[in-house]
């Protein structure tokens, strides 16, 4: 199989990629009683990782091997027909330092799903898992399981010079660097509106639709916190780019 690392260029870059070793390894053997369909579905048949990728056990792995550094993460979403807007680094304090960002177009190949408000600043590694994540996770599960499709993901922001919980002490939030969003419900072709804060608690349509991208998020996001994670994340799902966090 086409698989071709990189030398490491630090103990923890070497660290990861032994995990990712170890979990290639053991998905990938677990897939050959399934032949080749499974195969194809967890991206191992050689194919080149894309939006169409179904979502899958390797599918944040896969992003890391190919979006990890900001040149090929921005040549991976113009092979892939989204469009990144370069934005100016940025620099507040001494840890809010948000470099090689930019905007994520309305479009996914060719298939509108804006953001509102509209084109936040970050980081392509986040453009690059919230493009995977619109279209095979959110696109989809709406299709499915509401009968409509997506034409907005609601959010209340991305990049905050702040630290974890607005504490005046501790580490950085991933917000702080532009590297994780806070999506707070979705509207739909017929008019609909789906509220993370209103629709979770409850066993319909809606719910299960926000619990599959939940999950589907874990497989591509680093950090996924939803409202069963604390009552902080009530109202909304925190997604984080990154190799290997939270899936709550």
């Amino acid at each position: 199989m086409p698989f071709v690392c990189g030398m490491p260029d630090s103990r923890a870059s070497a660290r990861r990629r032994t995990a990712g070793a170890v979990l290639l390894v053991v998905v990938a053997s677990s897939a050959l009683a399934g032949g080749c369909s499974k195969l194809r579905d967890l991206g191992l048949d050689g194919r080149p990782l894309t939006v169409d990728t179904p979502i899958g056990p390797l599918t944040r792995w896969r992003l890391q091997r190919n979006a990890s550094e900001p040149e090929a993460c921005r040549a991976w979403l113009a092979a892939s027909g989204v469009a990144f807007t370069a934005v100016a680094d940025r620099k507040e304090d001494d840890f809010c330092v948000v470099t090689d960002a930019g905007t994520l177009g309305d479009e996914i190949a060719g298939r509108p799903v804006r953001l509102s408000p509209r084109r936040p600043m970050m980081t392509c590694q986040l453009a690059a898992a919230m493009a995977i994540w619109r279209r095979g996770s959110v696109e989809p599960a709406a299709r499915e399981l509401l009968g409509a499709g997506v034409t907005q993901i609601d959010h209340v922001g991305v990049y905050a010079c702040r630290r974890i919980y607005n504490q005046s002490q501790g580490r950085p939030s991933a917000h702080a660097r532009a590297a994780a969003i806070d999506v707070v419900g979705f509207r739909l072709s017929d008019g609909r509106r789906v509220s993370v804060a209103r629709d979770w608690p409850d066993h319909t349509p809606e719910g299960r639709f926000l619990r599959r991208v939940r999950d589907d998020a874990c497989q591509v996001f680093g950090t996924t916190l939803s409202p069963d994670y604390n009552a902080a994340h009530a109202d909304h799902l925190h997604l984080e780019s990154g190799w290997m966090g939270l899936c709550a």
